[in-house]
């Protein structure tokens, strides 16, 4: 890994911890790990293969990325103070952003030290045809990762803000619905 890969998985793991501790719902929550995982596919991400079961296997980790994502924006706590959204990242956000960029750490450092030789016995008889499918299947996995929790966040968001808006009852009294999701 180089000091590059390292300071980019470090900064997508801060993202999620900077977020266990409350913080307000801005467009920089959306704008830095969006800008992160760019620069990721921009700098890693030049094909996307689709030869032999290249896509199973980019589907495959598209699809472990999308359920973390979800997982991970379902369990950040969100609240409203005021005209404010507040976020907060929960134990099992945390885990699982943690579990998906880990094991994309892990994968890379054992691929490193050592792994190599395994890989390329595992890929030639599963038919994945080359490194290049391994790389954009992790970088497709994380990008997924980062826009499906974003957009479950957003999702959530909206919900507390429409469960905020004043809703008129039957008789023309206002009433307030203050909840958190």
């Amino acid at each position: 890994m180089t000091t590059t890969d390292w300071i980019t998985d470090i900064a997508l793991l801060l993202v999620v911890f900077r977020q266990l501790r409350e913080g307000r719902l801005d467009i920089k929550s959306y704008l830095i790990p969006l800008g992160i995982v760019s620069y990721v596919a921009q700098t890693y991400l030049s094909s996307v293969p689709t030869a032999g079961n290249d896509l199973v296997l980019i589907g495959t980790l598209v699809a472990i990325g999308a359920a973390l994502g979800i997982a991970g924006g379902v369990y950040t706590r969100i609240r409203s103070a005021g005209e404010h959204l507040f976020i907060k990242a929960g134990a099992v956000s945390a885990v699982l952003w943690v579990l998906g960029m880990g094991a994309r750490m892990g994968f890379q450092l054992w691929v490193d030290h050592g792994g190599s030789d395994n890989l390329a016995r595992f890929s030639a008889a599963h038919q994945i045809t080359t490194a290049d499918a391994w790389v954009a299947a992790f970088v497709l996995m994380a990008l997924t990762e980062v826009v499906t929790r974003l957009a479950t966040i957003y999702v959530r968001s909206r919900m507390v803000t429409r469960a905020q808006q004043p809703a008129v009852d039957g008789q023309g009294a206002v009433a307030t619905a203050d909840q958190a999701l």
